[in-house]
């Protein structure tokens, strides 16, 4: 007779297990199934808070760098990588430790094991001893996340890391070669070029971050250029091999040019692809997109309609704080709720040095739906908290539409963008005007102000920059 539970979540990632906990709370039995020993995912074991625990390291170590002109001496201190990653498993242990005693806390069925789909109500899954059991569910939430794509014609080669195998910090490597231009290997690039890595990113397309804002990328390119040995853009690798000094890669621009170079470790961060194969979907209803991606309703829900999906395995954008809330989404929906995925904004972060950050429409993006825009901004060189902080690298730029003052997006960066930007969202989310923004006194001196005075400067009264009047 097999075991049964009211929800089936598959998968313990953020998507996950903010599902179980909420299906929990409205009062539903729930079990949990994930490959690995507590709640987390990749994202905590593999990814976001690895990546900011590496991060972390790499900040201290370029603040001091950047701040040495406040001490006497010339000595550093030295890092010590055993520390570095000591401190990132501690991290992890404490954080993946504590999401299983509130599992507990909610009488959360948790079994560790790999799951698969026998059909709409019912679960294979083998346990870590090998031992299989079925379960069946009156409804099922499928948040088994995504991996990362590979590239063809790579050596497989310890020398080659996707984003997991840099994360578990096996050793610094003398030189880097980051293929991909995205958020996930400009943070890690910047964190082993702090960490001393000689450090060079290639990018196929003609920009690092395509995605964002132009203006506010390319600061942090220029920024990035003077950390990292090189930055190639409009460039593929056409060819690699390992040899006995590392890795010899072959690339070649856009305009045909070749250019080749050995690298002590390649890390491959071209984006990622859901994880659908082995989840059993054959045996379902379930319909994919043409990217591979489960297809869902507002509600999560699937062809199937037992099954919801959430998180990675629903499309872009593939942010944690999106499974969350489709997590949140889906629990509400399988418990009779109505309830449905439309948020008004989700903010984006690159934990780079310095961190880019942004929400709501780019600037390119609102005129394209055809918004009359006012773009106001302000340079952190006025900003006496940025300049205090001997960080003036950075920009605090509002879309606004020219006639109501409304915020339609908010693009910053800077030290400390990822914090900054939840104003923004929070204005664009309630459909606050700049004129808010202005009108809401900030602590000084903070680098919040920087949203205020970029607020005022709409009517060209930003008290710390002069803009004359037309």
């Amino acid at each position: 007779m097999p075991l049964s539970s009211q929800i089936i979540v598959i998968g313990a990632g953020p998507g996950g297990y903010v599902a179980a906990f909420r299906a929990a709370d409205l009062g539903l039995q729930v079990t949990l199934v994930d490959k690995r020993p507590h709640p987390g995912g990749v994202c905590l074991y593999e990814g976001c808070i690895p990546s900011k625990a590496l991060l972390h390291a790499a900040r201290v170590l370029r603040e001091l760098e950047t701040s040495r002109n406040l001490f006497t001496g010339q000595e550093l201190p030295q890092l010590d990588f055993n520390n570095v990653r000591a401190h990132k498993e501690k991290t992890v242990e404490r954080l993946t430790s504590g999401l299983s005693a509130l599992a507990k806390q909610r009488k959360i069925n948790y079994i560790q094991g790999e799951a698969r789909l026998l059909g709409p109500n019912t679960v294979a899954i083998r346990r870590t001893d090998g031992a299989v059991e079925n379960i069946t569910g009156d409804k099922i939430i499928l948040a088994t996340g995504s991996r990362p794509a590979t590239i063809p014609g790579l050596p497989a080669s310890p020398r080659v890391w996707d984003s997991s195998g840099a994360l578990a910090l096996s050793r610094l490597p003398a030189s880097l070669l980051v293929i991909g231009g995205g958020y996930i290997g400009l943070e890690l690039g910047t964190a082993f070029a702090a960490l001393g890595s000689q450090v060079s990113v290639v990018e196929a397309l003609p920009r690092l971050l395509s995605g964002a804002d132009p203006d506010l990328a390319d600061i942090l390119q220029r920024r990035l250029k003077r950390q990292f040995k090189s930055v190639l853009t409009g460039t593929r690798v056409i060819q690699a091999e390992e040899t006995a000094e590392g890795v010899r890669v072959t690339l070649k621009d856009d305009k045909g040019k070749e250019s080749s170079g050995t690298y002590d470790q390649l890390l491959v961060s071209v984006g990622r692809k859901p994880n659908t194969e082995g989840l059993g979907l054959e045996h379902t209803k379930i319909q994919l997109t043409e990217k591979g991606f489960i297809k869902v309703n507002g509600s999560r829900q699937t062809d199937e309609p037992n099954i919801y999906a959430i998180g990675d395995l629903t499309g872009d954008p593939m942010l944690a704080h999106k499974a969350s809330l489709e997590g949140k989404v889906a629990a509400e929906a399988v418990a009779g709720e109505n309830a449905q995925y439309s948020p008004a904004v989700i903010p984006a972060v690159v934990f780079t040095d310095p961190e880019l950050a942004w929400c709501g429409l780019t600037e390119t993006s609102a005129r394209a739906q055809g918004f009359d825009v006012a773009v106001c901004a302000f340079p952190w060189s006025a900003s006496g908290r940025a300049v205090s902080l001997g960080r003036t690298d950075g920009l605090t730029r509002i879309i606004a539409e020219k006639s109501s003052g409304k915020v339609l997006g908010v693009g910053i960066v800077g030290i400390g963008a990822g914090e900054l930007i939840a104003e923004g969202a929070l204005a664009v989310a309630k459909g606050l005007t700049a004129a808010d923004i202005a009108g809401t006194v900030h602590a000084h001196p903070t680098l919040s102000e920087t949203m205020a005075e970029a607020a005022e400067s709409l009517s060209g009264q930003a008290t710390h920059i002069f803009t004359a009047r037309r």
